[in-house]
């Protein structure tokens, strides 16, 4: 704990560049995934909720050049389980619950896009994302986790991850991109990743997108300017990942050291502002054990009145 508050004062110190009375938010994004919206199985990555607000002296189409300028502060939400909530199988994955609060600033110092922050995982039933998933149940039908499930999820910690993502765009052609990435990620999962985002439209040309980090899904925290009509969206990456707490060495699966993932997403924006963001992602195995991929959509929905 003394680690992760250390941590949090280096970087609140690192991003003071820019006095905090003169930054005013720019934008707010918040996307949903879930395997309902994609395959339809509660299993494994099942839900999530990614959440960003943005703050910065101003917002001119792209991120500042200086660190720190532009500062992010994100929630994210997460409950991963095994195939089966009720009777699992010995050799599936552990119920799981996390909640992370993060402190991150995006800035391009020439042509590469960084993202770069710090954030605090609260993990195991302390989280409460299970009743959020018993009333979804109650709404939408499902099985909730039993007993021995609860009993068995991953333990009450509170954990610090550093993330890092840098990206180039590259212009194809008229409304059209691709940005080639890398990422790493230490704390309760410590993975390199590398992959490839690819656009057909003018969704994020002038915005700010972040990645969602099951899904890989980027999502709009700073709109565009404005515009109207469709833009598609293809992407895919990999992973090497060294450890998880989720998949411990000492448990009953042994986590898989490639973790692939592919998405493909469409946006749609109307002449007054209201979006909406769609895609789904296939999401590679994870655990030795793990018959097949997995299927979870992903969404966004921005109204304007």
């Amino acid at each position: 704990m003394i680690r992760l508050l250390a941590a949090f004062c280096v970087l609140t110190m690192m991003v003071q560049p820019v006095g905090a009375t003169e930054r005013s938010k720019q934008g707010f994004g918040l996307m949903l995934t879930n395997d309902l919206f994609g395959d339809g199985y509660d299993r494994w990555r099942t839900g999530s909720f990614e959440s960003s607000w943005i703050f910065a002296p101003d917002w001119t189409g792209r991120p500042p050049a200086r660190f720190g300028e532009l500062v992010e502060i994100r929630v994210n939400g997460e409950i991963v389980g095994p195939a089966d909530l009720v009777n699992p199988a010995p050799l599936d994955r552990r119920y799981g619950q996390t909640l992370s609060f993060g402190l991150h600033t995006h800035f391009r110092p020439a042509s590469i896009d960084h993202a770069l922050g710090l954030e605090a995982v609260v993990t195991g039933a302390q989280v409460g994302l299970d009743h959020v998933q018993e009333v979804v149940h109650d709404v939408l039908g499902g099985r909730d986790p039993s007993l021995a499930v609860q009993a068995a999820q991953v333990s009450n910690g509170v954990y610090a991850n550093a993330v890092w993502e840098a990206g180039r765009e590259v212009v194809l052609g008229r409304n059209s991109r691709i940005r080639p990435f890398v990422e790493l990620r230490a704390g309760t999962e410590t993975l390199a990743r590398t992959g490839v985002d690819l656009t057909f439209g003018r969704y994020g040309q002038s915005g700010l997108l972040i990645r969602a980090p099951t899904s890989g899904h980027r999502f709009s925290a700073v709109e565009d300017a404005p515009y109207e009509g469709f833009s598609f969206l293809l992407g895919a990456d990999v992973a090497y990942v060294e450890d998880s707490i989720f998949l411990p060495s000492n448990g009953p699966v042994q986590l898989e050291e490639f973790r692939p993932r592919a998405r493909a997403g469409m946006h749609w924006r109307s002449q007054g502002g209201t979006s909406l963001y769609y895609g789904f992602s296939w999401l590679g195995g994870e655990f030795n054990t793990q018959p097949d991929g997995q299927i979870v959509g992903s969404l966004q929905l921005r109204v304007k009145f």
